[in-house]
């Protein structure tokens, strides 16, 4: 380590003592999935327990409804669990978000439920990266400057969300409210790649459901009298798809429909998934859809509706965000860490922050891989070594090492 000041070395040491081994498996051994509903209250109670030693106001916040087309067209509303959110020092001229999520893409009945080591320094288990360790790694940086004098120079607000693995929908709210003003963010991701790399900008993504209604008709009497949604969900699929380039993704998911061979089908869903890089590309992929949806109207003489939209709007390296990110990179420089960062195709919570205006680094958390798989694993050696990288940058954004007020647009870090 280099560069260091005295009070700098102590807040370290601080931040690695902390138990996040410890947390990060009893956490993991809670299955949160995303649609289990007890598991994500036994997940919200364990964090509000341990999240109370910090000081400030805690609440256990109601998820807001969110809408969801079902296989037969019916759009209802889908219940998430509660999410957290503390507040330190609301009044503090100089605020900052934190922000996690509680919930996995494992099920409760998914077969991967148990932790193992796969050898010295490398668990594998249920959401160990992805990320219970990233929520160790929050919790230990920051009751390591609850114990330093920069805590009487900034506030926060901590949110770790139950809902982030389907699209933050119920938690949207939230976290707009939360970044609200703040002068920068942190988001507790694992690290892009098991390296350390971080996330640069990425890309947006949107969600569609396209319902489709046709003429059902006897398939062998009379099948010139039926419209068949499903064919005409196949060739709007085929549409989208040709329509993108270089600017977007489109990846056609499902279609739901159908029915009996000898029925033409009168009814059919198509699940789309777009991921924008840039604003007007975001532009570029609803005026395709209405096009597409136009034209297949047109031509197979159906009816369509779309339900959906861009839960995560893309997320750019404009100048406040290079400028935090070479702060975080000079934290590890001075902790012996080569700290880089990469554009990807992912989203998460870092795209609906920086769409607030808020610079954020979103993959502070822990190094490790094959997230979402059953391989999914964590490098314990990362924990220590995460904690105390968000400290030093916690600690030099409240000494004033990074003011997004004086950055304009052209600067470089």
């Amino acid at each position: 380590m280099t560069d260091l000041s005295s009070q700098e070395r102590a807040l370290l040491d601080q931040a690695a003592a902390a138990p996040m081994l410890a947390q990060t498996q009893a956490w993991a051994a809670i299955n949160s999935g995303s649609r289990n509903l007890d598991g994500l209250a036994r997940m919200a109670s364990a964090l509000a327990d341990t999240f109370s030693a910090l000081p400030g106001d805690m609440r256990l916040i109601d998820a807001e409804p969110v809408e969801s087309v079902s296989p037969d067209g019916r759009v209802q509303s889908i219940t998430h669990g509660r999410h957290l959110h503390l507040s330190v020092r609301a009044d503090a001229p100089l605020r900052l978000l934190l922000t996690g999520h509680m919930d996995t893409v494992f099920p409760a009945d998914h077969p991967f439920q148990a932790q193992r080591w796969l050898e010295p320094g490398i668990l594998n288990g249920p959401g160990v990266a992805d990320m219970k360790g990233g929520i160790a790694v929050m919790l230990a940086a920051l009751n390591a400057i609850e114990t330093s004098q920069a805590a009487t120079r900034i506030g926060y607000d901590v949110v770790i969300n139950s809902d982030e693995e389907v699209g933050s929908g119920s938690s949207a709210a939230l976290l707009r409210s939360a970044a609200s003003g703040k002068f920068a963010a942190f988001t507790y991701e694992p690290s892009a790649l098991p390296d350390g790399t971080l996330a640069g900008a990425r890309a947006g993504s949107g969600n569609f459901s396209i319902i489709v209604t046709g003429r059902s008709a006897h398939a062998g009497r009379n099948p010139d009298e039926g419209r068949n949604a499903l064919i005409a969900a196949a060739d709007l699929a085929l549409r989208l798809k040709a329509g993108s380039g270089a600017g977007f993704s489109c990846n056609p998911a499902k279609i739901d429909g159908g029915g009996p061979n000898n029925v033409v089908p009168d009814h059919a869903i198509l699940r789309v998934n777009f991921r924008p890089r840039t604003p007007p590309d975001v532009a570029a992929v609803r005026a395709l859809i209405d096009q597409c949806m136009a034209d297949v109207a047109r031509d197979h003489d159906v009816r369509l509706h779309l339900h959906g939209g861009f839960g995560r709007p893309p997320k750019a390296m404009d100048a406040k965000a290079r400028a935090l990110f070479g702060l975080v990179r000079q934290c590890g420089a001075d902790l012996g860490l080569s700290i880089s960062w990469r554009d990807t195709g992912g989203v998460c919570d870092g795209n609906n922050i920086a769409a607030c205006g808020v610079p954020v680094v979103d993959t502070m958390g822990v190094r490790g891989g094959s997230i979402h798989s059953d391989a999914e694993f964590l490098l314990t050696d990362s924990l220590p070594e995460r904690a105390q990288l968000s400290a030093l940058a916690l600690w030099r954004i409240a000494h004033g090492q990074f003011d997004p007020k004086h950055i304009k647009e052209g600067m470089t870090a």
